[in-house]
C-alpha cells in the first residue's frame, strides 16, 4: 500500500473476492463475492473497498478471501476489463468488470508464479 499525504492506494496482483455465502447471509454485496456458477468466457462485476489498482494488460488469478489477506489458491484466470474508483457513503471503493478466461482446480497444477501466468 502506498500512502502519500493521506492518499491510500493498494496495488493488487490478484482479484480476491468473498464466498457467495456472504452475499446470501446479507453481509456482502453480490459484486463482492465469487459467483456461484463461475463460467469461462463470462463477464462479471466486482466491488472492493478501498482505492485499488489492478493489472489490466494480462491474466491474473481470481482467489477467494476470508479477510485479513487470507487467500485461497487461484480459482480462475481472469482479465480485468474495466476499473473505476468511486465513493459510497463517503468511503472509497473500486468497482469493475472481469472476464473468466479459465477455471482452475485449486488442488491441481500451479498456474501462476506470483502474478505471472505459468506457461504450459
Amino acid at each position: 500500500m502506498v500512502n502519500f499525504m493521506g492518499i491510500k492506494v493498494e496495488f493488487n496482483p490478484d482479484l480476491a473476492l468473498r464466498n457467495i455465502s456472504e452475499f446470501r447471509n446479507g453481509s456482502r454485496k453480490k459484486e463482492e463475492c465469487i459467483p456461484e456458477n463461475l463460467q469461462e468466457g463470462k463477464v462479471y462485476e466486482f466491488l472492493k473497498e478501498g482505492q485499488r489498482n489492478y493489472w489490466i494488460e494480462g491474466e491474473l488469478p481470481l482467489r477467494e478471501t476470508t479477510g485479513n489477506q487470507q487467500l485461497s489458491r487461484p480459482l480462475a484466470s481472469v482479465l480485468i476489463l474495466e476499473v473505476t474508483h468511486l465513493l459510497i457513503n463517503g468511503k472509497p471503493y473500486t468497482k469493475g468488470k472481469y472476464k473468466v478466461e479459465k477455471r482452475l482446480d485449486p488442488k491441481g497444477a500451479v498456474h501462476f508464479e506470483g502474478y505471472e501466468k505459468v506457461k504450459p
